[in-house]
This record gives C-alpha cells, sequence and structure tokens, in this order.
C-alpha cells in the first residue's frame, strides 16, 4: 500500500477509534457490560466495513479511473444493504445492547465520513500528470 494510502486510511481510522472509545465508555456506564460490547462492536463493523470500501476504491481509481465515480456508487450502495441485512439478523440478540450498537454505529460512521473528507482536502494528490519535459522525438 503507497504511504498515501496509508496516509489516508490512518486519518480517518484513528478519530473513528476515538469515538468508538468514547462511545464504549459512554455505553458501559449508561447499559453496562452488555452496552460496552455493543459499542466495541459497533466501531469495529464501521472500521471494517469502511475501511474495505475505501481500499476497493483506491485500487479502483489506481487501475480503471474511468470506473471511480460508479464503483463509488456501487460499493456504497452495496455497503448499506449488506449493514441492513446484518442488523435485521442481529436485531433481536441478547449479547450485546442493540441500542449501544446502533448508536455506536451511527457516530463512527459520521465521524469517518467527516475525517476522510477532511484527509482528502488535506492531502496533496496531484489529480493531472505534468507533461514531460525535453525534446519530442
Amino acid at each position: 500500500m503507497p504511504s498515501t494510502d496509508a496516509r489516508l486510511l490512518l486519518s480517518a481510522v484513528v478519530p473513528t477509534a476515538a469515538v468508538g472509545a468514547i462511545a464504549t465508555v459512554i455505553s458501559g456506564i449508561v447499559a453496562g457490560g452488555k452496552g460496552a460490547i455493543g459499542a466495541v462492536l459497533g466501531t469495529l463493523v464501521v472500521i471494517l466495513f469502511m475501511g474495505i470500501g475505501m481500499l476497493v476504491l483506491q485500487r479502483t481509481a489506481k487501475k480503471l479511473p474511468q470506473l471511480f465515480q460508479a464503483m463509488g456508487l456501487l460499493l456504497y450502495t452495496t455497503q448499506l444493504l449488506v449493514l441492513f441485512v446484518f442488523l435485521a439478523l442481529l436485531k433481536g440478540t441478547t449479547v450485546f445492547d442493540f441500542k449501544a450498537f446502533a448508536f455506536t454505529l451511527l457516530a463512527a460512521t459520521v465521524v469517518w465520513v467527516a475525517a476522510q473528507a477532511r484527509a482528502y482536502m488535506k492531502a496533496k494528490i496531484a489529480y493531472v500528470e505534468p507533461e514531460k519535459t525535453g525534446s519530442k522525438p
């Protein structure tokens, strides 16, 4: 993974993990141990889903730049559908607090998207390849 890609991924993972840690503490206080487990799982789901999506988009942008926008729309739609199925399957669980899981999932997703947008705005990524200087054959 090129250093730019790793930097962009890291700049989204760190704030999301921090929000997840805060949500875990709050959920642990409000809903007990099951709330803390739900918050940890919610954070892990967001980091896993969004991280894989970001890596797929970065590879697509490098190999097939003409498909980047379509792939992004397809990827985010697929992520939402898989997430809805995942939530439907876990709705009746008693292993963890579902509300803590859902609220953490929402908060971590918002933080991920904001951190990713900020990272892309601050990154100095060339979007135009400069012309080669020298003699033309």
